[in-house]
């Protein structure tokens, strides 16, 4: 590889030699140089629309191939609008993620109000692992190289790296090399601590293993699956932990998983964490005299909240299952009483989801719609959900479709994540597209299809990133559950809760003089948005038309196929937040 003529080439031969396939971001003044010097060595650049839905599937990249994901942006503005995307990947922990932002020249001083000037290092330092401004040109590789590697070492998250106009347009004075970062070394969990948790699990009557998106991280699904197999203890997977072992397992408890959280007396937290997803290790949610032992990477993770240290165990995930199977080899739980009070509790949740998917309404409802859009799916996809990349976010679009889309994979299904941060949708899917079928690091020998299941609001957040994906031609599905609202929409035929007054003009189209703050726009057209943006779009009201629609869309490998559901509002039905309250959920 040639010497580097500018501090553009200097920062591209960098993330080459780190191994960087692919960066996600908007190029502007001073970084624009940065980009083309990247593509210029075959580093694929994606160009967003915005660059909160850049960090979005930057992150999520980082999440799928084990390795940070990278975002370039410009300085000021871009910094901020990223920050969001910082946020989503901090406090997911699994999400590492490389931010690169152009910055005004070293010879601006700092109240001298140079374009787009912004001290991103004082503002990103507590957010971050890592954020630097490099002292010198020549610092620029290394800078880029501990950002990089601090971003997946640990516990995975943020590193920042400044980039100086200067300094980007610059000629280095010296020819720079800079080595490659390898796998962080496995850590393997104390003896003492292995021995403690084995001897919890044999004493216990009712143990549970909670699967986490740590173990999707860590990739460690062949463990596991030999853990769980010779053990026969019942699983739980979180969202995203779903698919580390197949839904159709029959150690999966998903179904049952308020009665395996209140009944269980030792659990197992592998790569999860005692947050409000699994409502804090509390009680009612669960009893007041279980054991929770929990595996985690990160020493400062163990004890939190309703952890028992004594039980916990700082290690890699995959090193430590390694050990506790070993630790337990001829040991199998045998209680059938767990195994049938787990098996009645989910064919009674199963038989109340079933009776739901099966009520026919018109407009649709979420159960039904979700039930038939899987079937159409799984149908198209040889009768297997293998090769579908689920990605789902919106509050009753993601809660509902959690427990009706299968995942037999793991990190094949995206969510919006410990932060519940709504908007990430578009940028995730645009990142499995990238990650499985664009790039070598996880390509696999059939293509998957990503699917994105987005609530209305939602889709919002990112709506022109449907333009990213038709100039790059990525055939991603894009389903629109179209309530016309935040949560639920407003009635279609008469006010709702007493704050609406709806007046028809004389061609019947609704306006509103007073609105609730949940309301969105009636039947927005976002199948006409879509065909605007480039990409396809259908209007669906009916089941023969959502089956004609999901054909077509599987059918197109243009560029991205939209499909707007229209499903009933919602509006007559009480608004509540089950997993802030005290009440049990089914599911």
């Amino acid at each position: 590889m040639a010497s580097p003529d500018t501090g553009s080439q200097l920062i591209a031969q960098s993330l080459y030699s780190l191994g960087v396939k692919v960066i996600f971001g908007i190029v502007g003044i001073p970084v624009i140089e940065v980009a083309e010097a990247c593509i210029a060595l075959g580093i694929k650049f994606v160009s967003f629309r915005n660059e909160q839905a850049a960090s979005y599937a930057a992150s999520a990249y980082g999440f799928l191939t084990g390795r940070p994901g990278v975002c370039l942006v410009v300085g000021g503005p871009g910094v901020l609008h990223a920050m969001a995307g910082v946020g989503n990947s901090t406090v997911n922990a699994t999400f590492p993620l490389l931010l690169l932002a152009g910055s005004s020249e070293t010879t601006a001083g700092p109240t001298k109000g140079a374009f787009q000037q912004l001290d991103a290092v004082s503002l990103l330092a507590p957010h971050t692992k890592l954020a630097v401004r490099p002292p010198s040109l020549e610092q620029l590789p290394e800078s880029i190289r501990e950002a990089y590697r601090t971003a997946f070492w640990g516990r995975p998250g943020v590193g920042f790296v400044d980039l100086p106009a200067d300094f980007i347009q610059g000629t280095p004075r010296e020819k720079i090399t800079i080595s490659p970062v390898h796998p962080q070394p496995r850590v393997s969990g104390s003896p003492a601590q292995i021995r403690a948790l084995a001897d919890a699990l044999r004493g216990a009557k009712k143990p549970l293993i909670i699967i986490g998106k740590g173990c999707a991280y860590a990739r460690s699904e062949n463990i596991l699956h030999k853990f769980i197999e010779a053990t026969n203890i019942p699983f739980l997977p979180t969202p995203q932990g779903k698919g580390v072992l197949s839904d159709n397992h029959p150690l999966n408890i998903a179904t049952a998983r308020s009665a395996a959280l209140k009944n269980t007396d030792v659990a197992v937290l592998l790569g999860a964490r005692l947050n409000w997803i699994l409502h804090f290790g509390e009680t009612p949610k669960w009893s007041s005299t279980v054991r929770i032992a929990q595996v985690d990477i990160s020493p400062e993770e163990l004890g939190r909240g309703s952890t028992d240290p004594a039980l916990s165990v700082t290690g890699d995930i995959t090193e430590v299952v390694t050990q506790l199977h070993s630790a337990l080899s001829g040991w199998r739980y045998s209680d059938a009483s767990w195994h049938g009070l787990l098996s009645a509790s989910s064919a009674k949740n199963v038989a109340a989801a079933d009776k739901k998917a099966a009520i026919v309404k018109n407009p649709l409802g979420y159960h039904r719609s979700f039930t038939l859009l899987r079937e159409h799916l799984e149908k198209l996809a040889g009768g297997s959900p293998d090769d579908i990349v689920y990605v789902s976010e919106g509050a009753n679009t993601m809660d509902i479709s959690r427990s009706i889309f299968s995942v037999t994979k793991p990190r094949q299904r995206l969510d919006a994540g410990t932060y519940a941060t709504m908007g990430v949708g578009l940028g995730y899917a645009i990142a499995a597209e990238i990650a499985y079928n664009h790039t070598r690091e996880t390509r696999t020998s059939t293509r998957k299809r990503v699917v994105a299941i987005e609530g209305d609001s939602a889709f919002g957040f990112s709506l022109p990133e449907i333009e990213t994906m038709s100039r790059y031609r990525l055939p991603i599905i894009v389903v629109v559950v179209n309530n016309g609202g935040v949560y639920r929409g407003t009635s279609d035929n008469s006010p709702a809760w007493g704050t609406e007054v709806w007046d028809a003009d004389k061609e019947g189209r609704r306006s509103a003089q007073l609105l609730p703050s949940t309301a969105l726009s009636f039947e927005t057209g976002y199948d006409v948005v879509a065909e605007g943006l480039g990409g396809r779009g259908w209007k669906v009201r009916t089941e023969e038309e959502l089956e004609r629609a999901v054909k077509e869309a599987w059918a197109y490998g243009q560029g991205p196929s939209v499909i707007n559901l229209i499903i009933e509002s919602g509006s007559e039905s009480k608004l509540e937040f089950n997993w802030l309250g005290k009440k049990e959920s089914k599911l």
